[in-house]
C-alpha cells in the first residue's frame, strides 16, 4: 500500500492521503474475498505517515470488516 507522501509533517499537515489508505483497503478486500482469506496488519497510516487512527480505523471496517472479511489490527507493544 503506498498512500502517504515523504515521511514528515509540513505545513501541509501530516502526509498520510485517507482517499490513497481507503483505495488500497478495498483493493485489499477485492483480493482477500476472492482467495477467501482473513486480513493481518499493524495500525497503518499512523507511524511515519501522521495518521490518526479515528481516521483510520472506520475505513479498515467499511472495506474489510463490513464485508465479513475476518481482519485482526495488531498494536506495537
Amino acid at each position: 500500500m503506498v498512500a502517504q507522501r515523504g515521511i514528515r509533517s509540513g505545513s501541509s499537515g501530516p502526509p498520510i492521503r485517507y482517499d490513497a489508505v481507503a483505495e488500497c483497503l478495498n483493493a485489499v478486500a477485492e483480493h482477500a474475498g476472492r482467495l477467501i482469506a482473513s486480513v493481518h496488519m499493524p495500525r497503518i497510516g499512523c507511524g511515519l505517515a501522521g495518521g490518526r487512527w479515528d481516521r483510520i480505523e472506520p475505513l479498515i471496517v467499511e472495506a474489510l470488516c463490513d464485508r465479513d472479511i475476518a481482519t485482526t489490527v495488531y498494536d506495537h507493544g
